[in-house]
């Protein structure tokens, strides 16, 4: 079990307290944000007391109480700063600009060349991005609170560093530090996995339950993990790389150089080839870019081309049995699928998936578990990305201060959200 410091109670009090208001709730009081997150109120006055200060809340009117005076109305202040969310993917970087209420206000797109992408040409064409987001938005530089970036492959997330990428020749690129000569500005680094759980947390499926899996499937493919409402990275924040668990014995070669992964037959470049194997003659399946070809795909299909359904299908039980595999192992309350691949291939590849799930998965957990497709508006890894960017300067200390400034009740009331610490500050 993991220890944590009363600094670490503090963080994650603030950031339940927080993620109420973009829950779709709306201005709230504080009484009505202790009985939602099961904090007690002395901890939620204490806790508002410094986002209002720090000028992430403000006062939004009053309500009327029973015998009482009318009770401060709280809601997240949209104008107190900019954040941007950068989603890297493998032919494009896609950057958005979000107020402090993380709704969108500006978003740009680059391509990066094709090939075996270099770090300095992310990082330029990042750079790029960002500078036309300030210059259409008229946003300084001054207002901006953070950047996320999401970056493919595995990301040492304390130190900024791009481990390995899967797509091209990476290995301990330290890409926040490149970053931040270039552009100057808070920095938080991470990949597509953990920035798409993040955006769940916040925007989706993980304002109603604590334990979730989320699906990334576009080019790469991986599951996002969230336990008692936390993200999980693990030891080496590598958690979640279930695109290279192995799908089937000496199967098809994988971008990991491992054969028979999940990826090689989910991604975008893996139902690509299934077409490809049922179609050998159809110049739709034969296209170069994978993310086309598989829009392709969706079309054929939607016109009952018999190999098209097919492809899809197949795709539906590879998945599907990958599914299981999760459902079995981590037995979360709710699996979350999205991303590029779902958005593509739509209802009949979902279905395909939970017949395949249903036929491999143990049924207890199974039944526990609610299959759903993401309902996170717009994009959710530039989305995530952002959070990470207001996380970030939540957890900076010049804007709330040390911890002991402030009293830290210890008590926790009855009914409170399950999987939460005993202790509060």
């Amino acid at each position: 079990m993991i220890k944590r410091t009363s600094q670490d109670i503090r963080r994650l009090n603030r950031f339940e307290v927080l993620r109420r208001f973009y829950a779709g709730a709306g201005a709230m009081s504080r009484q009505d944000l202790a009985t939602a997150t099961g904090l007690s109120f002395a901890t939620v006055a204490n806790l508002t007391s410094e986002l209002l200060e720090a000028g992430v809340l403000v006062e939004a009117g009053h309500e009327g109480s029973s015998g009482g005076r009318p009770r401060a109305r709280l809601a997240v202040n949209a104008d107190r700063g900019a954040l941007i969310g950068v989603d890297i993917a493998e032919t494009s970087v896609h950057a958005e600009l979000f107020d402090l209420a993380l709704e969108v206000r500006h978003s740009v797109e680059r391509p990066l060349p094709p090939g075996d992408v270099r770090p300095a040409d992310v990082v330029e064409e990042l750079a790029a991005c960002v500078e036309e987001l300030l210059r259409v938005s008229g946003v300084s530089r001054a207002r901006v609170l953070g950047v996320g970036v999401s970056v493919p492959g595995m990301v040492e997330h304390e130190g900024g560093v791009s481990s390995f990428s899967p797509y091209w020749s990476w290995h301990e690129v330290p890409l926040r530090a490149l970053l931040d000569e270039r552009l100057g500005l808070p920095l938080r680094l991470d990949n597509p996995l953990r920035a798409s759980t993040v955006a769940e947390l916040w925007f989706g499926a993980g304002r109603e339950v604590d334990d979730l899996v989320v699906l990334t499937l576009r080019a790469g493919v991986g599951a996002g993990i969230a336990i008692d409402g936390q993200l999980y990275r693990g030891f080496t924040n590598s958690a979640g790389e279930w695109g290279h668990t192995c799908l089937a014995i000496d199967g098809r070669l994988c971008t990991c150089g491992n054969r028979g992964c999940v990826e090689a037959y989910v991604s975008t470049r893996g139902i690509a080839r299934t077409w490809r194997e049922l179609a050998p003659g159809d110049e739709r399946a034969a296209g170069p870019d994978d993310a086309a070809t598989v829009a392709a795909l969706a079309r054929a299909a939607a016109e009952r081309d018999p190999a098209a359904m097919e492809a899809v299908d197949r795709t539906g039980r590879y998945l599907g049995a990958a599914v299981a595999n999760l459902v079995n192992l981590l037995n979360p309350r709710a699996l979350v699928l999205g991303n590029q691949v779902v958005d593509l291939l739509g209802e009949r590849l979902l279905t395909a998936t939970y017949e395949a799930v249903t036929r491999h998965a143990l049924a207890l957990p199974h039944r526990a578990a609610a299959l759903r497709r993401s309902a996170v508006p717009h994009n959710a890894v530039t989305r995530g990305a952002a959070a990470f960017a207001l996380e970030g300067f939540l957890d900076d200390r010049e804007v709330f201060g040390p911890v002991s400034r402030m009293r830290q009740p210890r008590e926790r009331r009855a009914g409170g959200r399950s999987g939460s610490s005993g202790a509060e500050s």
